[in-house]
């Protein structure tokens, strides 16, 4: 990044940050969050903008017409409170409707005619089959309806000592009658209205440019805020970075403009904007690397490994071919929703690389299709063996990868030490990576043969005297040996018991992976024996609604377990060993398209 300081006149930092934004390539250092009462409310507009966005698109239908009003969003919100309103008002008619229906077509002035008269009409319900007909004997009484598991009756008596074994209820307001004439009034309003809502989907496109416009103004806004003022505001200093790459039309349109600018080699200590340069594959795993946060200045890009181990070990969590195939066509699904269409490309390469992992490890949807006579043997020979060495493939391949994982940090650490530190000034990094790696490498070596042992283990000794120098004698170079000596001994340590645990905690790839595929496994079981030798056609339904229902809740647990545990294994393990630092911020020039 280029770092650059601009001087002009307060007069004209609008027109130079209008000029800024055309160009697109400067992130005008700025603020994020509100800083006064203005771009506060600028910023509840664009919230405001995108729930109404978001909400428009969830309805349900298609727009007959466009409802011509000043304000959509307002218009929106407006009619979305009279809908619950209406909602509202709906059910407690529904209620009351449910009250009244069982009294039939009642009078309330009949009644009180009644009791004008000194008759007094009293109503009860009870439930059917504690209803005593020796009641009908015993009391002037009347069964109005027999509805469900429940009876509806009333007595009518001018006895001052009336008594009954039931407590009476209230008595009906109103008809059922005028109940549902209100309920029919009302839905055809709600029926206009959500008409209403539906058509002020024609509305988004107005929405979403009014939405980017606000943002960009309040981007805008933000960045002539952030300027300081000298001579008696009169002179605005701005500070600014570029990538390198444009210095030379950024400085071709700078010279062009009435203002002064200073351009120097951005500094690690300027914190200045990180821009990651991927290509396409890589850039679809940024979205991992931006949950943890953007490398230091003087840092390395981690996105390119995690695109590579994330996939893996994604893929190793789920361990299903069949899995993998879903996976493909959710990602395609997914670019139709538009919430979720940046997310479609990701989900399709899980999973492929799912797919690819599953078949190596020849299960489909928790059957072992290296058991099926349809794979031809040429095909059946790539993929992983049930064991190696006397323990589990699928554990020992685990391991594997993460020991290699732990490596290629410890070869990261090494080479972005040395070039912010020097050779001299890492000595100890080096002595620990070649030490572990150098090992490792030469192991392997020897347990295929290419190394004879004997000859291994002097190689190993000899990178061990190296590498003892490095971590005991010059972890710093300029520092008392014997001080050296004992720091070495912590890290040695520290190592030691750190490193033993990252190796371990790849196990979980491979403790994942069975879980789900016993799972599967037993929703397969269960529906064999439901299903029996299948000669039974009605069988095959509930087989059918085991299998699939299993499986679906299988493939969310197992996706859910696969995308956390395989983002805790880079952020963890691998960021730790490789000295990674989240301290920078996103590269957000001015005039930068707004992503929704």
């Amino acid at each position: 990044m280029t770092r650059y300081s601009f001087i002009l006149l307060s007069g004209d930092k609008d027109e130079f940050l209008e000029k800024i934004k055309e160009l697109g390539v400067v992130d005008i250092t700025r603020s994020t969050k509100p800083i006064d009462s203005k771009s506060s409310s600028m910023l509840a507009d664009s919230e405001q903008m995108k729930s109404a966005i978001a909400k428009l698109s969830a309805l349900d239908g298609e727009p007959t017409g466009k409802v011509e009003c000043d304000d959509p969003v307002q218009e929106l919100f407006a009619l979305s409170d009279k809908m619950d309103a209406l909602l509202s008002e709906e059910k407690a008619l529904q209620k009351e409707l449910a009250a009244r229906k069982p009294w039939g077509d009642f009078d309330p002035e009949s009644i009180k005619r009644l009791e004008s008269l000194g008759i007094k009409v009293r109503f009860y319900k009870v439930a059917t089959k504690r209803f005593d007909t020796q009641w009908e004997l015993d009391y002037p009484l009347s069964i109005i309806a027999e509805e469900g598991s429940t009876t509806y009756f009333v007595t009518a008596s001018d006895d001052p000592d009336y008594n009954f074994p039931l407590d009476e209820i209230e008595a009906p307001e109103g008809n059922a009658k005028e109940t549902a004439e209100k309920i029919a009034t009302l839905e055809k309003e709600i029926i206009s209205t959500r008409e209403s809502l539906t058509n002020l989907k024609a509305s988004i496109p107005d929405i979403e440019e009014k939405y980017r416009r606000t943002l960009s103004d309040l981007d805008m806004y933000f960045a002539s805020s952030a300027s300081q003022s000298a001579v008696e505001d009169r002179i605005s200093l701005f500070e600014g970075y570029a990538p390198v790459e444009n210095d030379e039309l950024l400085v071709k349109e700078l010279d062009k403009m009435d203002v002064h600018y200073i351009k120097e080699e951005a500094k690690t200590e300027d914190n200045p904007p990180i821009r990651f340069k991927n290509n396409k594959f890589v850039k679809m795993f940024e979205v991992l690397t931006d949950m943890y946060g953007r490398p230091d200045y003087n840092g390395f890009d981690p996105t390119p490994f995690i695109a590579i181990f994330f996939l893996l070990f994604f893929a190793f969590c789920m361990g299903d071919a069949g899995y993998g195939l879903v996976l493909i066509l959710v990602g395609f699904a997914l670019k139709k929703v538009p919430s979720f269409k940046d997310m479609s490309s990701l989900v399709v390469t899980l999973g492929i690389g799912t797919a690819v992992i599953g078949f190596l490890f020849h299960t489909f949807f928790s059957m072992d299709i290296s058991t099926w006579e349809c794979i031809p043997e040429g095909v059946k020979k790539i993929m992983l063996p049930g064991k190696i060495a006397g323990y589990d493939g699928t554990m020992v391949l685990a391991l594997i990868v993460g020991i290699v994982h732990l490596c290629l940090a410890m070869v990261v650490k090494t080479v972005n030490a040395t070039r912010n530190n020097g050779f001299l000034n890492s000595l100890a990094t080096w002595g620990w990576t070649l030490l572990i790696v150098g090992s490792v490498i030469v192991g392997t070596f020897a347990l295929i043969g290419v190394l004879d042992t004997a000859i291994a283990k002097w190689i190993i000794i000899g990178i061990g005297i190296v590498s003892a120098l490095g971590i005991f004698i010059f972890n710093d170079i300029h520092r008392n040996p014997l001080l050296n000596i004992g720091s070495g001994l912590w890290d040695t340590y520290n190592t030691a018991t750190g490193l033993l645990g990252d190796v371990l905690s790849y196990l979980r790839l491979y403790a994942l992976g069975l879980a789900g595929g016993m799972l599967g496994l037993a929703f397969n079981n269960i529906g064999g024996m439901v299903l029996g030798d299948g000669s039974n056609v009605i069988l095959w339904i509930p087989f059918i609604l085991i299998v699939l229902v299993g499986h679906v809740l299988n493939i969310a647990m197992c996706a859910l377990g696969a995308f956390v545990h395989p983002l805790r294994l880079n952020f963890l393990e691998f960021f730790k060993n490789s000295g990674y630092e989240a301290n920078g911020r996103n590269y957000n020039p001015l005039g930068a398209k707004v992503e929704q």
